[in-house]
């Protein structure tokens, strides 16, 4: 659970897709017009669900601020499931950058913006190929990577991951972002999240 948390989050930021290791799926192709993402910084989330929502995301630390691209990222997290959660799970995310005191949504191009992801327990399995274990530091703490996920509580201590180039579309420009991701399975909502975060490219 806390794997899929943890992997939402980040596809949420849409900025470290291999934040977890291992082979990445095509969710990023090259565009012309495209800059090297930079530094992120303003990092804080909130959850947004209703207190029927049986998963919650209790804790999530993202070390350091800004976060300079490539380099390295620190990540706690903490999150306690009241429901096991099984394939398909759904992820739609809104994505909205600050234009003055408004907020425009961001439509979804190449799976980028704000996009619904109707089986995250696949792209979970491309990242992370059935069969094989877990990567550090899931393994080491016991975090299972696949569906379905327990209910339970996962916590992942503080960690220390490797941040790639990160290739950005010209569209996505810089300045401040917020992202709402919604998990449901079967029309049943599980989880919300909410985040905030600030863009610096060249």
């Amino acid at each position: 659970m806390l794997c899929a948390g943890l992997a939402l989050a980040l596809c949420a930021l849409q900025l470290v897709p291999a934040a977890l290791a291992g082979p990445q799926p095509p969710l990023l192709v090259e565009r012309s017009g495209a800059r090297r993402l930079g530094k992120v910084g303003g990092f804080a989330w909130e959850n947004c669900g209703d207190k029927r929502d049986p998963v919650v995301l209790q804790s999530l630390s993202v070390a350091p601020d800004p976060i300079s691209i490539p380099g390295s990222l620190r990540v706690s997290a903490a999150v306690k499931s009241g429901k096991t959660m099984g394939s398909p799970l759904k992820a739609a995310l809104v994505v909205e950058k600050a234009l003055g005191d408004l907020w425009i949504q961001l439509p979804c191009i190449d799976q980028l913006g704000s996009c619904t992801y109707n089986d995250v327990c696949s792209i979970l399995d491309e990242l992370i190929p059935p069969g094989t274990p877990c990567p550090e530091p899931l393994l080491t703490y016991g975090i299972p990577c696949h569906c379905p996920f327990k209910a339970g509580s996962y916590s992942l201590p503080a960690s220390d991951f490797d941040v790639p180039d990160v290739e950005l579309p010209s569209w996505m420009t810089n300045g401040n972002y917020r992202v709402r991701v919604v998990v449901s399975n079967g029309g049943e909502e599980l989880s919300c999240v909410k985040l905030a975060f600030s863009l610096h490219s060249h």
